[in-house]
């Protein structure tokens, strides 16, 4: 029996399991959002084609499965193309769905056309245009296995308005990536140094554990906790890590990088063995690279063997999966002098003790800090915090105690503002039992403060608390420090009313100004059924540190 293309299209998702999708319908999707009618998949309407995206991307990050988006044709496909690149960045599983005209016009300049498969390239992972309806359900699943495999990353379909219309046949695969005889998703191990690896670990005096992204996306954070236990080896994450083990556990030092932890860079500092497992090795981790860990021989765990010596000139690296390589070098390490690493341990306590991040609180205002802590104390290290961008992501990052893993979501790679409250609410549907917090500047609050109104068409209970000092906080910071305090187009003439945008778009809200409110407004805040905002006013003065300037080295911190 013939169906329609759009018809083929939403059975194959279906039957890939997808249950929540996020989007926005245009002229080259109506035939796609006609069959998403008779489905039992929940679309989330969103009010931007961005939002979209960064919710998909947000979904994928807190659950298990692939994140789905959708737009049409031209500016709908193109307005999803930050999402995307953010979810390259970081490694998130996506398939983004876009329409596209027909394909008798492909090339003529029709109206709403954009060439998306050229667009997105450098940002996907992959990116196919469908030709035939009845070709739809095989290239549905490999764009799902495509994204879900070896690296995670974005796939873009595109699928031409006269191909949702066409009718054919749905057959379902026979199996996956068949027609992608080039892609193998287990990617070529490599622990031909386990030994050497094993017995640099043996030998280490001053060793440090840095956890990056891919512990989060590989799920290899039991194997690290267990790795870090058994050979007592202290462990420092990067922004993406967080989380990876819990921020209570003893072994762990913090983030580390330009605006990390100071017991965190210092201990990087003063290593003799950095094992680095799924991080990049990123600029705003290492400062500057001829002097990063330069005492330290680095030790590399990657599924990708692309991130290699990218970077970091590592001496000794495994290529493979993180939980199997962390588990191997467990049993071959093993035998290490406990006495010398309680005693490493103990200097990093002692740079600790000495470098505390400031608690400013004697002048009466409203302190990130203060934010942070009570909302831990209010919400119990439970919730899922999504970020925006810019100084309130490195509070977050620095005082916000991620307890458990994949719940602190965040745009590491390509630095997005706009990202978090449209991210909350992919989180939202990926964790719906837990509550949902998002950390938000008043500067990128404002890039898609439009997906309120999403969240209050859906009930969303997500909580969002926008840090307000009246500038754009991270460039002024700089600007202060770096080029004389010429705020050049940083500082707002006029401050908005976020209660009453909040209001305006059916969310409750209200102002917190005064210290002595900052734990019952969160506790108002959680009471609240559905959605709520809590408008932080903080001090312009108040800036990021510790903070390591461009292009330096992490021990040239501003404390």
């Amino acid at each position: 029996m013939e169906i329609s293309g759009a018809q083929i299209l939403v059975k194959a998702l279906e039957d890939e399991g997808v249950e929540t999708a996020f989007g926005l319908p245009g002229g080259t999707v109506i035939p796609m959002f006609d069959a998403l009618y008779d489905s039992k998949i929940k679309h989330i309407l969103v009010r931007h084609e961005q939002a979209a995206a960064h919710a998909a991307d947000g979904f994928s990050r807190v659950g298990d499965k692939v994140g789905v988006c959708m737009a049409t044709s031209g500016p709908g496909a193109t307005n999803l193309v930050t999402g995307i690149a953010t979810a390259g960045m970081d490694s998130s599983p996506m398939v983004a769905i876009t329409g596209q005209v027909a394909s008798a016009a492909i090339g003529t300049d029709a109206f709403q056309e954009a060439f998306i498969l050229g667009i997105s390239m450098p940002v996907v992972k992959h990116s196919m245009q469908v030709r035939s309806a009845s070709d739809i359900p095989q290239i549905l699943r490999d764009a799902f296995y495509i994204a879900s495999t070896g690296r995670p990353g974005p796939v873009v379909v595109d699928l031409p308005v006269d191909v949702q219309k066409a009718p054919g046949e749905y057959r379902r695969p026979a199996g996956s990536c068949l027609g992608f005889p080039g892609y193998s998703p287990v990617l070529p191990e490599d622990f031909g140094k386990l030994d050497e690896a094993a017995r640099a670990i043996r030998d280490a005096k001053r060793p440090v554990l840095i956890a990056g992204n891919g512990v989060n996306v590989s799920r290899a954070f039991d194997a690290l906790r267990a790795f870090s236990e058994e050979l007592c080896i202290p462990v420092a994450t990067s922004l993406l890590g967080k989380g990876a083990i819990s921020d209570r556990h003893p072994n762990r030092i913090g983030m580390m990088g330009m605006h990390g932890i100071a017991a965190a860079n210092r201990a990087i500092t003063n290593a003799d063995v950095i094992i680095a497992v799924g991080s990049r090795f990123s600029d705003r981790s290492t400062g500057k690279l001829a002097e990063f860990a330069r005492d330290a021989r680095v030790i590399h765990i990657d599924i990708d063997s692309a991130e290699i010596r990218k970077n970091v000139d590592a001496s000794v690296w495994l290529i493979g999966d993180a939980s199997k390589a962390l588990g191997l070098l467990i049993e071959a390490a093993k035998g290490h002098d406990m006495s010398d690493r309680k005693s490493w341990m103990g200097r990093i306590q002692a740079f600790a003790a000495a470098e505390p991040l400031a608690r400013k609180a004697e002048d009466g205002a409203v302190h990130p800090w203060q934010i942070l802590e009570a909302m831990d104390e209010v919400l119990k290290g439970e919730a899922v915090v999504a970020t925006e961008v810019g100084q309130h992501q490195m509070w977050a990052a620095q005082y916000h105690r991620a307890l458990h893993p994949r719940r602190f979501v965040t745009s590491g790679g390509l630095g997005t503002m706009g990202f978090g409250i449209p991210a909350s609410i992919g989180a939202h549907y990926a964790a719906p039992g837990l509550p949902v917090v998002c950390i938000a500047g008043d500067g990128s609050a404002m890039m898609n403060i439009q997906e309120l109104d999403t969240y209050a068409r859906y009930d969303m209970p997500i909580k969002v608390f926008v840090f307000d000092n009246n500038c754009l906080g991270m460039v002024k910071q700089w600007q202060e420090l770096f080029y004389g305090e010429r705020y050049s187009n940083t500082v707002y003439s006029r401050r908005p009313d976020f209660v009453k945008i909040a209001h305006g778009m059916g969310v409750e809200a209200f102002l917190v100004d005064d210290p002595a409110m900052i734990k019952s407004g969160i506790e108002r805040a959680v009471k609240t059924p559905g959605p709520a905002l809590v408008h932080f006013v903080i001090p312009m003065a108040d800036n990021v540190f510790p903070m390591v300037p461009a292009g330096e080295s992490l021990e040239s911190m501003l404390l």
